[in-house]
């Protein structure tokens, strides 16, 4: 009877993950660039009372055995990166990659971050950065008193001086891409960081090697969807609450026994 209460609990356990990971899928539902998460899990060892195909006779074999499951656990938390859809803002330094690929930013540590969130700004000091003051990279200076920032969908970054003048090229943004982007490590801030499952950063012009093109004026918004996360959680619930009766059930049925004379 003790394993049914134990089974039981992590059953629970699971489920509160679960619910966990569907509250931040749904807490992040405006956020830009977010990728939305799901919960896997794996079944525990057996408690093998009979081995399956053990000799019951001669030339008999027992057909299926004698295994009790001893419950579950959170075998691994998938991110999915399916592109969400594009919200058009108008602001010249508002960019989506249209298809795969991460934006870099070096962060003030030293460190390479990716991110899909293409919302940058300017510094004081003219140059392109993230809403968190990462730098983009490769740097990105825009001069002072421009009339216009052209990004073309290869990435080549113009601006315009004067209303008559032809536009003068200052930078190229490149993006990367990994094999295995599900393998990222996500450090908050809508940033990735690069790990031995992912793969090594692969650097592409936007457009080339199966990467996206850029589209100014324009952001991705999340891939989570609202309705499908309510129904997870509806089901996440109900599991949990039948865990939880397991128990109970247990629980009175160790009461009975104790109450034998």
């Amino acid at each position: 009877m003790l394993k049914s209460l134990n089974t039981a609990a992590t059953g629970m356990a699971a489920q509160q993950t679960n619910m966990d990971v569907i509250a931040n899928n749904i807490a992040n539902v405006s956020t830009n660039g977010f990728k939305k998460s799901r919960a896997e899990f794996e079944d525990l060892m057996y408690h093998t009372a009979k081995e399956p195909g053990t000799a019951t006779g001669m030339n008999s074999f027992s057909p299926n055995g004698v295994q009790t499951g001893l419950g579950v656990k959170t075998a691994a938390i998938q991110k999915n990166f399916d592109h969400g859809n594009a919200v058009i803002t108008k602001n010249p330094l508002d960019i989506q990659i249209e298809g795969s690929g991460f934006f870099q930013v070096l962060t003030p540590d030293g460190q390479v971050g990716y991110t899909r969130d293409g919302a940058f700004k300017k510094d004081a000091e003219g140059k392109v950065v993230d809403k968190n003051g990462n730098l983009l990279q490769p740097e990105i200076t825009i001069p002072p008193n421009i009339q216009g920032i052209e990004i073309g969908a290869n990435g080549e970054v113009k601006v315009i001086q004067g209303l008559g003048d032809q536009p003068q090229t200052i930078g190229q943004i490149d993006i990367v891409t990994f094999i295995n982007p599900a393998g990222l490590k996500s450090v908050g801030r809508n940033l990735f960081t690069q790990t031995p499952s992912s793969g090594q950063a692969i650097t592409n012009r936007p457009g080339l090697n199966g990467s996206g093109y850029l589209s100014q004026g324009q952001l991705e918004t999340s891939n989570v969807n609202i309705v499908d996360e309510m129904v997870g959680m509806i089901t996440a619930q109900r599991a949990y609450e039948t865990n939880s009766k397991v128990i109970q059930a247990s629980d009175q049925m160790l009461q009975s026994t104790n109450n034998l004379r």
